[in-house]
């Protein structure tokens, strides 16, 4: 598929000086920029709703009515 020369070619630029220092340089960045996002990345805290304090049902056979009061005679 491919020549003799070609493939000798391939090689020598493969492993040349600079692409082997852009090649560093690249995976020093990468390292630097996923470091740096984790560090600024708060991490979310799981929703928790708050729970309402529950109010008591009044029973039907306490003598009240609805509102929860209860009625009182006009003083003399």
């Amino acid at each position: 598929m491919f020549s003799e020369e070609v493939r000798r070619m391939l090689v020598q630029v493969i492993t040349s000086w600079q692409v082997l220092a852009v090649t560093a340089v690249l995976v020093v960045y990468i390292f630097i920029v996923n470091y740096v996002a984790r560090l600024y990345h708060r991490p979310r805290r799981p929703f928790v709703p708050k729970a309402k304090p529950e109010k008591p049902k009044p029973s039907p056979s306490s003598g009240t009515d609805e509102l929860g009061l209860e009625e009182q005679a006009p003083e003399k």
